[in-house]
């Protein structure tokens, strides 16, 4: 940290860069939303989650790339300025934290629900207005403290997905009965109604909850200006994508399915828990419950670490007030972290409102958010790659593979998506929102920014530095 104040400390090691990258797979998507999407397809829904996980881990590639090649804070939105233009790199990073803001707002949501399997008479909002400012607390420590907390918190997830993949396999193979349902076994991903029982319109609708499960997976790129070593810690998170779908979602909700028929899964709490509360097991349910509610925390833990660090940025280029730059003595941006828990005070009065509808409709203006923000991030990219190639400048030490078909593909996917949440009514809500939301930024950007935040769309170098470009061994550049 400079004497001005202005610079974030750089105090994540790469223990806390993987984690947190492993602990935004391992959220209130997979421990609550994955109900809905399970409704809606069923367990087809099996399907929706590896294709969706093989484009979210083309976008991160291509994150990665940049963030290796522009270790900086505010991350993808200074990446779109730089490769897009001002505007771009505005609404982007505006976005970005709108996104952070939502999807914080699901996150306490659904905290305030697994509370309700322990206390059924409290209200939720009282257990989202005390988790609020214990996280505000949190947050205004120096990062390395965040980044702790975030280990720990992973690695109680991690365990208790292992944990219940290992038990429930072993459930499986007994063959127990839950609740007089059918018996425990493969067979229940195909016996009520099919793999696919609600057809391809089932599997379509499914999408806009499965991609809410992977919002906030970003947040890998953010950790890159406060990373000791984002050459090395960068690829290591983000190389370790496809494995976390992999394991967290399809083998842990293929378990889940195995073990009850889909059709028996209300959503009325987390399905990790209602099942093994079926099952009868002592104290099962109460674990998976407190590793639920840990999951909860770290998700909006991450999620004002996130947008807090794309406000600063977004500060630096001049598309947010100079004040949401300053840092505290420990290195933090503490305005941003106070903005967020205003935000989040939202919340409180959402679940106080409306408790029965506010998660769906928060989740597909998440999803909506989340996917613009990824499209912005493989535009830039796309852009990037053209500007190396046209001004022949120094390949980059961490390229997307497949290129440039993939990255065309995943685009198209991406469209598809938005597209989709405007078909269903359920939905349909959301791509309402998200276009007044650009529009809203678009009118913003005309009218307040100036100066600098028009002339230099950002401080980001046009070759990456030597430093970087060291860390990353040259067999690498064939990924």
């Amino acid at each position: 940290m400079n004497t001005k104040g202005s610079v974030l400390t750089r105090g994540l090691n790469a223990r806390h860069i993987r984690f947190m990258a492993l602990g935004s797979a391992i959220g209130t998507g997979l421990f609550y939303g994955s109900s809905s999407a399970i409704q809606k397809a069923g367990p087809a829904v099996l399907l929706a989650y590896i294709i969706a996980g093989a484009a979210v881990f083309m976008v991160m590639r291509a994150l990665g790339e940049l963030a290796v090649r522009h270790p900086v804070s505010g991350s993808f939105g200074q990446y779109a300025s730089r490769y897009l233009g001002p505007l771009a790199g505005f609404i982007t990073g505006w976005t970005y934290v709108f996104e952070m803001a939502i999807v914080a707002i699901a996150d306490v949501t659904a905290f305030s629900i697994y509370m309700g399997f322990w206390f059924h008479d409290v209200p939720r909002w009282i257990w989202i207005l005390a988790i609020i400012f214990f996280l505000a607390a949190i947050n205004l420590l120096s990062v390395k403290v965040f980044g702790e907390l975030e280990f720990w918190f992973t690695l109680v997830k991690v365990s208790a997905i292992i944990a219940m993949i290992a038990g429930g396999a072993a459930i499986i193979v007994l063959g127990f009965q839950i609740d007089g349902a059918a018996t425990a076994g493969l067979g229940n991903l195909v016996n009520n109604g099919g793999f696919l029982p609600n057809g391809w319109v089932g599997l379509l609708a499914a999408f806009a909850v499965v991609m809410f499960a992977f919002g906030g997976i970003e947040t890998i790129g953010v950790t890159a200006g406060e990373a000791q070593n984002p050459g090395k810690s960068i690829p290591a998170a983000v190389n370790t994508v496809p494995l976390r779908i992999l394991l967290f979602y399809v083998l842990t909700l293929g378990v889940l399915m195995s073990l009850v028929p889909w059709d028996k899964i209300t959503g009325e709490t987390s399905p990790f828990v209602q099942i093994f509360d079926a099952l009868g097991i002592p104290l099962a349910a109460h674990i998976l419950n407190a590793v639920v509610i840990t999951a909860a925390l770290s998700a909006i833990n991450s999620d004002i670490f996130g947008a807090g660090r794309v406000l600063f940025g977004l500060s630096q280029q001049g598309h947010a007030p100079a004040a949401f730059g300053r840092i505290s003595k420990r290195g933090v941006p503490w305005l941003t972290v106070m903005l967020m828990t205003g935000v989040l005070l939202v919340g409180v009065v959402l679940n106080a409102t409306i408790p029965e509808d506010v998660f769906l409709l928060i989740a597909s203006i998440a999803t909506f958010a989340t996917v613009w923000v990824w499209i912005m991030i493989l535009a830039s990219h796309v852009a990037m790659k053209r500007e190396i190639a046209r001004n022949r400048l120094a390949p980059s030490a961490f390229p997307v593979p497949f290129w440039p078909l993939a990255s065309i593909l995943t685009g198209v996917f991406m469209l598809g998506i938005i597209v989709l949440l405007g078909v269903y009514p359920d939905t349909r809500t959301a791509l309402y929102v998200g276009t007044a939301w650009l529009v809203l930024l678009a009118v913003a950007f005309k009218l307040w920014v100036r100066g600098d935040g028009r002339r230099r769309p950002d401080l980001i170098d046009e070759t990456p530095p030597a430093a970087v470009a060291e860390q990353i061994p040259v067999a690498a550049a064939g990924a």
